[in-house]
């Protein structure tokens, strides 16, 4: 039984099946044992791009621990989630892991505080969004094949990269994505895994840390719910990360709960109903929305604007900005290979590439190397 055939026994009619993508930039000949959505998979953790995940950074600097979570890590974190619930709504695992891992793919160095001041510097040539530099990732910067530029995946994981939304990534108009259609199943269950990933494991991150006050913590309840049901089970190490581990199987089990409910109820029938529909299925229930709102305002006030964190993200922005300045004044420090590209892309698209590309200990070293009289270049 070929790859094809497993997906029309295994898979609901709703899901995006292989044989349905809208297929490549670039056309391709199949494979005979693995779909087009495994192929993208691989090429997605073969790229440089995935690798240099493992030291870009989500709230911590690389620096600070290698405990925190890293933008790679995080990934992982996202398709663990994601292909649970993909499984439990019979929806295509492959897709959903290809997306997940690609989602942070268009990430600067030092979190979005990286991403906040390459928008400012690009204003004048369109901004700068990770989603949309994502695709550009995929689609051209990567160069590993001999017939086209990019990784050529599917259209179904490339808009997966460039409709991926939740509160810290915003979609945008990009040519080639109907905005009238809604994305598939598969790319909004990544939406969600990627909240229900960095909220709680910011958590943990926070905690350990000791930026977070688990008595401040226990004053929400979402965390009393979970952490009143572990009691004196453990040692408060233990006890935090059971009461996380809680905190993800709750939400995970009412998502896939609701959005079984909700795709019966909108009658959907095939991949065309779910582009049709104009709303989004894949969502949590009244009630977990109401528990996890004072979860998200908690990080946001004790967490991403601690002044330590605060702190971090102003040198970042320091950093990245004096590096922009400075290579795009004098380009002729770019390394040689870049500087071959000013007359394809133009030097300002160049030096973004380039500085978004990076990770944090990388800008750190260029950093100290072009501003540090005594460092060696």
């Amino acid at each position: 039984m070929n790859k094809r055939e497993t997906e029309d026994i295994l898979l609901a009619p709703y899901a995006m099946k292989s044989r349905r993508s809208r297929g490549r930039v670039h056309k391709e000949a199949e494979h005979p044992y693995r779909s087009a959505y495994q192929r993208d998979r691989d090429r997605i953790v073969h790229s440089a791009a995935f690798r240099r995940l493992e030291y870009k950074t989500q709230v911590f600097v690389i620096h600070e621990s290698d405990y925190y979570r890293t933008r790679l890590t995080h990934s992982l974190e996202v398709s663990q989630i994601a292909r649970t619930i993909a499984g439990a709504l019979r929806l295509n695992r492959d897709l959903v892991e290809a997306i997940a891992l690609a989602h942070d793919l268009g990430h600067t160095p030092f979190g979005h505080a990286g991403e906040e001041a390459l928008d400012g510097l690009m204003s004048d040539e369109g901004g700068f969004n990770h989603n949309r530099h994502g695709l550009r990732v995929v689609d051209q910067l990567e160069d590993k094949y001999p017939d086209f530029p990019g990784l050529n995946l599917t259209y179904e994981v490339r808009e997966g990269i460039i409709r991926h939304s939740t509160a810290f990534d915003k979609t945008e108009k990009v040519a080639g994505f109907p905005e009238n259609e809604t994305p598939s199943l598969e790319t909004q269950v990544v939406d969600i895994a990627d909240e229900i990933a960095y909220d709680n494991h910011d958590l943990d991150d926070g905690l350990a840390s000791g930026l977070l006050n688990e008595e401040e913590l226990e004053k929400l309840p979402i965390w009393d719910k979970m952490s009143s049901g572990i009691g004196g089970k453990a040692n408060d190490q233990k006890r935090k990360y059971l009461v996380i581990r809680s905190l993800i199987n709750m939400q995970v089990t009412d998502l896939i709960e609701e959005s079984g409910k909700r795709i019966a109820g909108m009658n959907l029938k095939n991949e065309r109903d779910v582009r049709s529909a104009g709303e989004k299925a894949v969502v949590f229930s009244p009630a977990m929305l109401k528990l996890r709102r004072p979860l998200r305002g908690f990080l946001m006030d004790n967490l991403y604007h601690h002044y330590r964190v605060m702190r971090m993200s102003n040198k970042a922005r320091r950093f990245i900005t004096q590096l922009f300045n400075l290579y795009t004044e004098f380009p002729e420090q770019l390394p040689p290979a870049e500087q071959g590209k000013i007359n394809v892309y133009g030097k300002k698209q160049v030096v973004c590439d380039y500085i978004a590309g990076m990770t944090d200990r990388y800008a750190l070293d260029e950093y100290k190397k072009l501003f540090d009289p005594y460092e060696k270049v």
